[in-house]
This record gives structure tokens, sequence and C-alpha cells, in this order.
């Protein structure tokens, strides 16, 4: 039988990328977004990842229309940039809510699911984890939420042949880099420069990076190994910044990061 893929966030970018990719590759994939998805190659359902219930009915679908759920894709995500000083709260809060604590909701849905399966949680964390970004301070953090919380609950599954692995991308072109929220710095006159500045270098490396196909390659090589490492990074580009990243004292790497982006 084939394997019965759920990726949140299909919508577009990473996810529309992987759901397509993964059901060339012949798996059946149920991709879940905020809006309609019209795709001939996966079915859709519309649900917000922050409403437990809507997510919940979700998975209930799936596994009476297919009898098992194999794998569970946690793409869905947001980004802000600006300055911490003149970011809200709310912003805070929704950055948050859509990128640790949705995902958390999702993985425990699908635990039993899983269980039953003997299947993978792939959870989508970004190199801004171990490499925090002046600016995106809240994505950074997010990011590294999620790759911390997918090594534990690896723990926690693993007696039950439960696979959970963080993806690492880097610089993807996508509709993400649009979709980024930008907080106000009109009022701003102590970070706007550096903020404008350093924004503008994160667009440019983005709408100049790696092709979704490359992140999606790395999600269905998790996805076939028995075994995947707990945490894998796309390209030997980033993979080499992430292992400098380890090596080198926090304070070179706080430094360089800074002048790129500080």
């Amino acid at each position: 039988m084939n394997k019965v893929v759920l990726i949140t966030g299909a919508s577009s970018g990473i996810g529309l990328c992987t759901a397509e990719y993964l059901s060339d590759k012949g798996y059946k994939v149920y991709g879940v977004a905020r809006r309609q998805i019209n795709n001939e190659k996966f079915t859709s359902f519309m649900a917000d990842v922050n409403n437990h219930e809507q997510i919940k009915n979700v998975f209930e679908k799936v596994q009476e229309k297919e009898g098992k759920i194999d794998v569970v894709i946690n793409n869905a995500g947001m980004g802000i940039s600006g300055a911490i000083e003149f970011t809200d709260k709310q912003s805070v809060n929704n950055i948050f809510n859509t990128n640790v604590v949705a995902l958390i909701d999702i993985c425990s849905l699908a635990i039993p699911y899983l269980r039953q399966s003997k299947g993978k949680i792939i959870n989508i964390g970004s190199v801004a984890g171990p490499i925090a970004i002046p600016f995106q301070a809240c994505y950074s953090a997010t990011k590294s939420a999620v790759e911390t919380f997918s090594s534990a609950l690896g723990g926690e599954v693993k007696d039950f042949n439960i696979k959970v692995v963080c993806i690492r991308p880097g610089d993807t072109k996508t509709g993400f880099t649009q979709a980024r929220h930008k907080i106000d710095q009109n009022n701003d006159q102590v970070y706007k420069n550096r903020v404008e500045k350093s924004v503008k270098k994160m667009e440019k490396d983005e709408q100049n990076g790696m092709s979704t196909v490359a992140v999606s390659k790395l999600i269905h090589k998790a996805i076939k190994k028995r075994n995947p490492a707990p945490v894998m990074t796309v390209g030997l580009g980033y993979k080499f910044l992430c292992l400098l990243a380890k090596l080198l004292p926090l304070r070179m790497v706080n430094y360089i990061v800074k002048k790129i982006y500080g």
C-alpha cells in the first residue's frame, strides 16, 4: 500500500512543492492550508493549524478514508522581522502560536495514528535555529524551539518505532519572503536603517536561494530512510555553516552573523 502523508502549509512554497513531489513519487498526499487548494495531484483540506478541532477533524477524515497515516509533515509557519524593542506582544504570540504551539498540538494528535503505522513526524525547522539572526529574533527562537522539541519528542516516541526528524532549510526561494510580517518601524529612529538593511539582505538571499525542490528531496529522503538522522540540513553549504556554528565559539558566530545581518 502507498504511504499516506499529511502535510500542513500545503498551499504554497515548500509545502506545495513537497505535496506535489511526494504525490509524483506515488504517495497518497493530503494537504492542509487556511485557504482552498485546487490541485489535482493531492487531496486538500481547509483548516487552520491554530484551530485544534479543525486539525483533529482532518486527522479523523484521513484515517477514516485511508485506514492509516504514515507521515505527518509540520510545514506551516510564518515569519516576522524587526527590532525586538518595537515588536508588539500580539506579533510575538502569533508567530509562537503558529510555529511552535500549533506544531506541538499537531504532533500530539498525530502520535496515536503513527503508533499504529510506525510512522514518521517531519518538522520543518531552519538554519536560523542554530544560527540566530538579528532582527529575526522571534523567528530564530521558534525554529530553535522546533528543533529542540523534535529531539525531545523523538526520545518519547522511539519505543513505538516512530521517527521524528527536523529538516533545516536555508535561504529558499518562496513566497515566504513576501508574506513575512514586518514590524512597523516608522516611529523607530534607533534601529530603522539597520533593520531595513538587514531585511533587504535577507530578502535578496532568499530570492537567490535554493529551490523548494531541494527541500522536498531531502524530506523524501527522510521518509524513505529506516533510521533518518534526527536533524537534516538542506545543502552542503548550509551543512558546513551549521557545523561551523557548532565548532566556533558563540561569540565569534554572533560577531560574523551581526556583520552580515546586524
